[in-house]
């Protein structure tokens, strides 16, 4: 009977230490479970971060445009050309202004023009490009040739075109 005792004994530390092994062994896994999706969601977190610096630049730099198409009174491209030269002094030096075409698109009115400018210095093709980009509206250049001029190898002629963005 001692023996019998003694056997249950053992059988129920074995049993114990085998139960206590198998809960030790599932704690761990659910333990080195969490822990991965713990780092799955912090590497989320870090992406997410990223994405929301990106999409906040993306946002300012969209509101900075849509603000230029609402600040401006221009009514069109020659006018706006017109205003962007008269500010650097350089209207004398536009020869030409050709409107090209004028086309709806989603979000507005988009009007291009070809423009010639002649006999202009490097520093004062800085300057117009500066400020075209730097306009109280919306015009971009699509596309632009810079020639030397034939009277002096020193000053340019340049050909853009510049198209311009009017809101509905």
């Amino acid at each position: 009977m001692i023996e019998l005792m003694k056997h249950k004994r053992m059988f129920y530390f074995f049993s114990g230490l085998v139960g206590f092994i198998l809960v030790l062994t599932l704690g761990v896994n659910l333990l080195l479970s969490e822990r991965r999706e713990l780092k799955q969601l912090e590497d989320q977190r870090k992406e997410m971060m990223l994405l929301k610096d990106e999409f906040l630049s993306l946002r300012q730099r969209i509101n900075l445009v849509e603000g230029k198409k609402n600040l401006s009174n221009v009514q069109g491209i020659v006018q706006a050309v017109d205003e962007v030269f008269s500010s650097i002094g350089l209207r004398d030096k536009v020869k030409t202004v050709k409107s090209t075409g004028k086309r709806e698109t989603r979000d507005g009115f988009e009007e291009e023009a070809d423009i010639s400018i002649e006999k202009v210095t490097m520093n004062e093709m800085v300057n117009i490009l500066y400020r075209i980009e730097r306009a109280p509206m919306v015009l971009t250049i699509k596309k632009a040739t810079i020639k030397k001029s034939f009277e002096s190898p020193e000053l340019l002629n340049l050909m853009l075109v510049v198209s311009f963005l009017k809101a509905k």
